[in-house]
């Protein structure tokens, strides 16, 4: 049985609230990032992600919301991008300058989604709903394994190409990365017109059991999750144009795709089809991931 739940706090209470959280979290991952300073910066970075993460997870606990968690997918990896571009004695490159603005414009751009679309503390994700329904008092271990720490570990690992663009003297900005800006920077416009066509229909939809099929929406089922992925091979050509000996980070993004691509889409169109009708016809004739032309009924 879930803890009685605190009177509900507004929006505005709540968003203090996690801004509080993850202000704290990242003075746990200063304090370990200085005690570790001396370590290789893939190290020291890596363990400063945990212990952000673990205070994260704290006040997910303390507000029986692991939603609390969400925005940090997004927000981590720019305090990472920014240490790892201040150790660069080149610095600024136009490669390095290039891949900061880029995680930059995609991290406070999802971040202010995601703010757009929560609720409150009140509010958590059906997913989260869901594992906490199968995983009875074993929920909050459960928690911080798979919603918290492995999230982590996976936006890490996507991270890591950056490393060679941003922290390492390399050679000049060439043709692989104009592909790299082309690929990343499409990537988030994908994103971000998905995301306001979404919001829009959500906002403006006259039945409950509508499916948005216009659009983005038209040529993928997600097409917000084909712009994430996209976005996470596009710093990884950053990291191969860095020089061919960082290949072996394409780990991250392929751990991505797998995510999406096995997890993210069959969990939201098992939803979908418990709740609109419409999405078996549009499941059958719409690409899941990858925009293209709809199939013929």
């Amino acid at each position: 049985m879930r803890p009685e739940k605190a009177p509900r706090l507004s929006r505005r209470q709540s968003r203090f609230r996690v801004t509080v959280a993850y202000a704290l979290a990242l003075g746990a991952a200063l304090a370990v990032g200085w005690a570790l300073r001396g370590q290789h910066p893939i190290v020291v970075a890596a363990l400063a992600d945990v212990a952000a993460t673990a205070v994260v997870f704290l006040f997910s606990l303390g507000y029986d919301n692991s939603s609390v968690y969400d925005p940090y997918w997004s927000l981590a990896p720019l305090p990472i991008a920014v240490y790892w571009a201040s150790l660069n004695p080149d610095a600024p490159e136009a490669r390095g300058t290039v891949a900061l603005l880029l995680v930059t414009l995609w991290g406070l751009r999802l971040t202010a989604n995601w703010a757009a679309r929560w609720h409150g503390l009140h509010d958590e994700d059906f997913r989260y709903r869901e594992i906490r329904g199968r995983t009875g008092r074993l929920y909050w271990p459960a928690s911080f394994v798979s919603i918290h720490l492995m999230p982590t570990a996976w936006v890490f690992l996507a991270m890591l190409p950056l490393y060679p663009a941003l922290a390492r003297p390399a050679p000049g900005f060439g043709a692989l990365d104009a592909l790299a800006t082309a690929v990343t920077a499409a990537a988030i416009a994908v994103e971000a017109v998905a995301d306001l066509q979404l919001r829009r229909f959500l906002r403006t939809r006259q039945d409950a059991e509508a499916v948005l099929d216009t659009g983005l929406w038209a040529y993928s089922r997600h097409p917000n999750y084909f712009g994430e992925v996209l976005f996470w091979w596009g710093l990884y050509l950053f990291g191969l144009a860095s020089g061919p000996g960082w290949a072996w980070t394409g780990l991250g993004a392929v751990s991505i795709t797998l995510l999406f691509v096995l997890v993210s889409i069959p969990w939201m169109d098992r939803r979908m089809l418990s709740r609109h009708p419409g999405w078996a016809a549009h499941l059958r004739l719409t690409s899941a991931l990858v925009p293209w032309p709809r199939r013929r009924r």
